[in-house]
């Protein structure tokens, strides 16, 4: 019997643990400036500092990956010299 390859499964961007963390610090940061909901009001500053946090955090992160994907092009590009 041949033997069949099994497909990959499909690869997820390294960007998208960055988008998951802007996201999350930008609603945050609507919780804790900018609504006038009365219940949210209890927890406003959790919502400030979590929405200073997560934005932070998603900038770091998406730089350092921005970096390594970089650093594995150039890796890739100077392996195949003839491509």
């Amino acid at each position: 019997m041949p033997e069949q390859k099994k497909p990959s499964p499909p690869q997820i961007s390294p960007y998208v643990f960055p988008v998951l963390l802007a996201g999350l610090g930008l609603w945050c940061l609507y919780d804790g400036w900018l609504t006038t909901d009365p219940e949210m009001i209890k927890h406003q500053l959790f919502n400030r500092i979590a929405s200073g946090v997560f934005l932070l955090w998603a900038i770091i992160d998406f730089i350092r990956t921005y970096k390594r994907d970089k650093a594995e092009q150039a890796a890739k590009n100077t392996e195949s010299p003839g491509n």
